[in-house]
């Protein structure tokens, strides 16, 4: 049996690929909304974050085999946790990564962590979109909310924790974009337009994640961009497609025959 980190819409497509290949899986999110597609596919979930010695207990419980990580390039403790899960269980663990976004121009800034994209937006100023979801919230409200000549949008899921969490924060209902993508780059050109919007915070999440929509219509309306470079984790065997991920698993279970 396959463990599957799946807490992503491209993670939970590669489950139910796999699982269309013939494999067996126990598919892993923190949200039960994140679960819904997969309990229509079929597929057993353990719903919540695991520790590494949960994680553990999970595979000697459920006799995994193999992990297949395919949380969001985000979701650095989650994967330390399986990676670390399946040298102490003595398994294999292949890690998914979803493909990185090609859009340039001239007006990006690249950025080691949330902390720094607050501090190049805060010595910017203007109108700020922040597209980086509701986990760092705090970082940049902190940084950002009280400057002057600055406003700061903020765009993410249309949760009640995320209402919540900007309420807590002081942030405004006028200044909460809540919705859902994936989004289009016409989407995203009116959206800018709509707010005026001079400075635009994103996340290097890739293709999947509608960063290259978001970046290609800044840079169609010339506006300045902080992209928050994804974490620097040693994950060892890594695909970035569904096929190859099989083609993997297939010769793992070749080699064991």
């Amino acid at each position: 049996m396959i463990l599957c980190l799946a807490g992503t819409s491209d993670a939970r497509e590669l489950a139910i690929t796999l699982k269309n290949g013939g494999y067996s899986l126990l598919t892993t999110v923190v949200t039960d909304s994140a679960a819904i597609e997969l309990r229509k596919a079929g597929l057993p979930i353990k719903v919540g974050r695991l520790n590494v010695e949960e994680m553990v207990e999970v595979i000697q419980l459920q006799n995994i085999e193999t992990i297949v990580d395919a949380s969001h390039p985000f979701a650095e403790e989650a994967s330390r946790n399986a990676i670390q899960a399946a040298r102490a269980a003595n398994i294999p663990y292949i890690r998914y990564e979803r493909q990185r976004e090609h859009i340039k121009h001239e007006k990006i800034i690249t950025v080691e962590s949330y902390e720094q994209a607050a501090e190049v937006a805060a010595s910017k100023g203007g109108v700020i979109m922040l597209t980086t979801g509701s986990k760092t919230l705090q970082v940049f409200a902190q940084k950002l909310l009280n400057l002057p000549n600055t406003r700061l949008i903020t765009r993410m899921l249309p949760r009640k924790d995320n209402m919540e969490k900007c309420e807590q924060l002081g942030i405004l209902q006028k200044n909460i974009v809540a919705i859902q993508g994936p989004f289009t780059k016409e989407f995203d050109i009116a959206l800018y337009k709509q707010y005026g919007v001079t400075l635009m915070i994103t996340k290097e999440s890739g293709k999947v994640g509608s960063v290259d929509e978001k970046l290609a219509a800044a840079a169609e309306l010339d506006i300045e961009t902080i992209v928050i470079k994804r974490p620097s984790i040693e994950y060892g065997l890594t695909f970035s497609t569904f096929d190859e991920v099989l083609r993997q698993l297939n010769e793992m279970e070749v080699q064991n025959i």
